[in-house]
């Protein structure tokens, strides 16, 4: 029993339902051309299959779809998969509404010769380099394929986008939230030991890591467990000015977003710098 065309939204995409009878939405290139509802969908034309969670965002998606040129909705979706290659993570799958949204956008404002600048490019080039370099190459693969040069600000937003997809956060505007942060938590390091790190180090990237998870556990209020005060005592005896960092991090978090840290977040971040800040 295949697909059937539910409606005909344009030639290149149609609604239907899968097997669970939930409503989706189908793309291919003539895929709805000289179509009327409960027929077939031709599958051999099927490029992608789009579920939507509800109707708003079944909506949504139409919206979306339905304006823009098959051609760049092709090309968002091979960027995605060269994503999840590259990555090796799961995206969330709102990402194709999202992204799709933003190159079309991006490519509309390239033709009108404007664009926006990215404030956050030099963040993100340090904290989410991988997600950074799938942008640059979705750039190329933009360029290759319409003949577009989109500036380097675009392979930022990109990055964000994929950041976003992979952090299961609600939006865009808590991943640039996320990166301001980890840029001040960086800073307050800096300051606190009057020095500059060494970005390239093995101990930076771990801080960093852990410094995205910690952010996003503090946000998510997921906390985790150590019940070891001993080891937190030890902590503040010997790792004393680390400590100290830990605590202006905590202070940090507290004025900003009114969060408060567990005990077991102090050690992991003292533990982090510590590692970070001993001379190699």
């Amino acid at each position: 029993m295949g697909m059937k065309v539910e409606k005909v939204i344009n030639n290149n995409l149609v609604k239907s339902f899968n097997s669970k009878g939930q409503e989706i939405l189908v793309m291919g290139c003539g895929l709805g051309f000289k179509k009327k509802p409960g027929d077939p969908v031709d599958e051999s034309l099927v490029e992608k299959v789009y579920t939507a969670q509800d109707a708003a965002e079944s909506n949504r998606l139409v919206q979306i779809l339905e304006k823009v040129p098959l051609e760049r909705i092709q090309l968002t979706n091979e960027i995605i998969s060269f994503a999840k290659t590259s990555l090796g993570k799961k995206l969330n799958e709102n990402l194709y509404l999202t992204l799709t949204d933003h190159i079309s956008f991006a490519l509309d404002r390239a033709r009108e010769g404007l664009s926006l600048r990215n404030g956050l490019l030099w963040e993100i080039k340090r904290f989410y380099n991988h997600e950074y370099l799938v942008g640059k190459e979705a750039l190329s693969m933009i360029h290759k394929r319409l003949g577009v040069e989109l500036p380097e600000d675009e392979a930022g937003f990109i990055a964000l986008h994929l950041v976003n997809a992979s952090m299961d956060f609600d939006s865009m505007r808590q991943t640039a939230d996320m990166t301001r942060i980890i840029q001040n938590i960086v800073n307050i390091v800096k300051y606190h030991f009057h020095t500059e790190l060494d970005e390239y180090s093995l101990h930076y990237e771990r801080f960093i890591t852990h410094v995205k998870f910690f952010v996003q556990r503090v946000f998510n209020g997921t906390e985790i467990n150590e019940d070891d005060k001993s080891f937190l005592l030890m902590l503040k005896e010997q790792y004393k000015k680390e400590y100290l960092c830990a605590l202006k991090i905590q202070d940090y978090m507290r004025k900003e977003f009114g969060k408060e840290l567990t005990e077991d977040e102090i050690i992991y971040l003292t533990v982090h710098i510590r590692r970070m800040t001993i001379p190699s």
